[in-house]
């Protein structure tokens, strides 16, 4: 697929495309998510130990984090399409598993290979956009196009499993198998061969690739297994230090080899590594600030799994009916701004929640700090992606997304170990004063995030002056005697 001028109008095959990448990356986020209220099903039908169950999410993230940088990277060599279309058929086998196991240990490897070719399908769809659409506001609106439907299956998530656990746990994990078939029939119709020559070139860095798979593998697997081994215990400590040293390893072979995996050089990008920093701020605070909610509606204040998921739906709703918009918004206003006002509204709603007691109230704090926290959503996801994927190469675009996605998760799971270790300080025992204490550590990560906007926000504007004076230079005045 070719890049498609900014002025030409989109057929149906274009549009067909850009419809089945989406509803993967829907899929892909929502499976993120919809596990969360199901949990306590699965716990009791099953009969896994609180210490088990944590491995029915983790497993999903460690597949996810782990290979997303090889899964971008595999994409530019091997062809995306490709890559692609064979990941979707094994997360639709992968899910059908999942929904008719009846061992936590199988339904655990099923989550994983989910993770797995998760974390192949993202980057790949990602990089299939920005090398089909051309950079600006074509790119644009395909994008906030296919970060909408991201953004909306992971708020989403939790309003649809709400609804499907009260059918029977099962049907969240048989639910997306259709939709991924339907979409794999499509995509093989839709997503054209490209040309042998659009791969990019070069040799494969299989020592780069093991050591950062490997190191990504051991990082994860550290943070999400701490809260239960303990920060200090001999198992996290150990995986924390292999994963610095095969990190090392991977900069050295990196600096060295002629066809490198990841080109250091390309975190040279300010505004690429600034998106980056989002995302682990955005998503990292958000996956924390989901947990400890749970953890309050349902433990605390005995609502529902439905009664739960529809406190999410208007953040939900927000996001899926305004994220369309984000890429008019982005050409319009820049995507810094956009970073920087989506950061204030995330701060504004985990300060809302701050408040949070015994009888809280839907019309001062659950509804307002939703639609904040639907608002920050809608605005930041595109642009981070927008940002991110801007100015980079084409044979590098599966790398820029592998290196967006590897954010988010890795900076999901530090962030959740990070808040479930306050959340448990005492005792064990999730009470009132730690999902007050939880909820204030998602505001000061969301303060974080909102000072690397500002500051990228800064730096644009006087790179713009910079560059308005250097095109247009004040006459000299010239002293006469």
């Amino acid at each position: 697929m070719s890049p498609t001028p900014q002025d030409q109008r989109w057929d149906g095959r274009l549009w067909g495309a850009l419809v089945v990448l989406s509803a993967v990356i829907f899929l892909d986020a929502l499976d993120v998510s919809m596990v969360g209220v199901a949990l306590p099903s699965i716990q009791a039908d099953l009969g896994l130990s609180t210490a088990t169950l944590q491995w029915v999410v983790s497993g999903y993230v460690l597949g996810y984090g782990g290979l997303l940088l090889l899964g971008g990277r595999t994409a530019d060599l091997l062809g995306r399409r490709r890559v692609f279309l064979i990941a979707l058929a094994v997360f639709a086998v992968a899910s059908l598993l999942g929904g008719i196991v009846n061992d936590g240990t199988l339904l655990i490897v099923a989550r994983f290979v989910k993770g797995i070719s998760a974390a192949f399908t993202a980057p790949a769809a990602l990089s299939i956009i920005t090398t089909t659409f051309a950079e600006g506001p074509a790119r644009n609106r395909a994008l906030s196009i296919f970060t909408a439907s991201g953004a909306s299956g992971f708020s989403l998530g939790l309003v649809l499993s709400g609804f499907l656990t009260e059918l029977g746990w099962r049907w969240t994990f048989l639910m997306p198998v259709p939709v991924a078939l339907i979409a794999l029939a499509a995509g093989l119709r839709m997503l054209p061969r490209p040309k042998r020559e659009e791969r990019a070139e070069g040799g494969h860095d299989l020592l780069g690739a093991a050591t950062i798979t490997f190191s990504m593998l051991l990082l994860v697997f550290a943070v999400v297994q701490a809260p239960e081994a303990g920060w200090g215990s001999a198992r996290t400590l150990g995986s924390l230090a292999g994963a610095i040293a095969l990190l090392a390893v991977f900069v050295i072979t990196e600096l060295r080899v002629e066809h490198p995996l990841v080109r250091l050089a390309i975190l040279r990008s300010g505004p690429l590594v600034r998106a980056n920093l989002g995302l682990v701020i955005l998503f990292g605070s958000y996956v924390s600030f989901q947990f400890v909610a749970m953890q309050y509606f349902q433990n605390l204040l005995g609502w529902s799994a439905l009664h739960t998921a529809l406190a999410f739906l208007p953040a939900g709703l927000l996001v899926a009916l305004t994220s369309t918009k984000m890429g008019d918004f982005a050409d319009r206003f820049g995507t810094g701004r956009l970073i920087a006002i989506g950061s204030v509204a995330l701060v504004g709603g985990y300060g809302v929640f701050l408040g949070a007691g015994e009888h809280p109230s839907l019309a001062t704090m659950v509804i307002p700090g939703m639609v904040l926290l639907g608002v920050a959503f809608a605005l930041m996801f595109p642009a981070l992606n927008i940002q991110a994927t801007a100015g980079v190469a084409d044979d590098e675009q599966g790398l820029a997304s592998g290196l967006l996605n590897t954010s988010g998760q890795v900076g999901g799971a530090l962030t959740l170990a990070v808040v479930t270790a306050v959340a448990t300080a005492h005792g064990g025992a999730v009470t009132m004063p730690a999902i007050r204490s939880s909820f204030a550590v998602c505001a000061a990560i969301a303060l974080i995030g909102l000072g690397i906007a500002l500051t990228g926000v800064l730096l644009a504007r006087g790179n713009a002056k910079k560059a308005t004076a250097e095109a247009d230079p004040q006459p000299q005045l010239v002293e006469t005697a």
